[in-house]
């Protein structure tokens, strides 16, 4: 009778190993992360706002690439024109999360510098920068504070990947 009791012990052992170990998920392909995702180059429409008004709404190209499984770089195309322009520069480590088929990430505040076409080292600030993306639509809206300028220029992207 002991030799029976085991036995059935055993048998239901196995039996619970082997149903647990089954119960995966049958999605044999790995789930991509968010900032592989995400990474790409994005055309769409920029409009930059100064003071409340309209400053440009131009056609840019927005280029997004991976930092990490779960943060992005974005490199902001120049804007302005002439002695207004302002080069182009990368925004870094912008952290991302998933929600559904949606991402987004979003930094508080970000600081670097740039050389103008004069040569000159030139400090900017983004704060409030957020990213949404679903599918293969972007936007991007953040507020610079380049070099000396009094005001901030309150910027929205929209786009879609290439």
């Amino acid at each position: 009778m002991m030799k029976i009791k085991s036995l059935m012990m055993m048998v239901a052992a196995v039996a619970l190993v082997i149903g647990v170990s089954s119960c995966g998920d049958d999605n044999d392909e790995p789930e991509v992360v968010a900032a592989a995702q995400v990474a790409g180059t994005y055309t769409g429409t920029e409009v930059v706002m100064v003071m409340g008004e309209e400053s440009s709404n131009e056609t840019k190209d927005y280029v997004i690439s991976k930092a990490s499984d779960t943060s992005v770089d974005i490199k902001i195309p120049e804007m302005g024109m002439g002695g207004m322009t302002i080069p182009a520069f990368s925004v870094k480590n912008v952290p991302l999360k998933k929600n559904g088929n949606a991402i987004s990430g979003e930094l508080t505040s970000y600081t670097g510098s740039v050389t103008d076409a004069k040569g000159a080292e030139k400090a900017f600030t983004i704060t409030g920068i957020v990213v949404l993306v679903s599918g293969n639509e972007i936007v991007v809206t953040y507020s610079l504070k380049y070099g000396n300028m009094p005001m901030s220029m309150e910027t929205i992207f929209t786009g879609n990947k290439k």
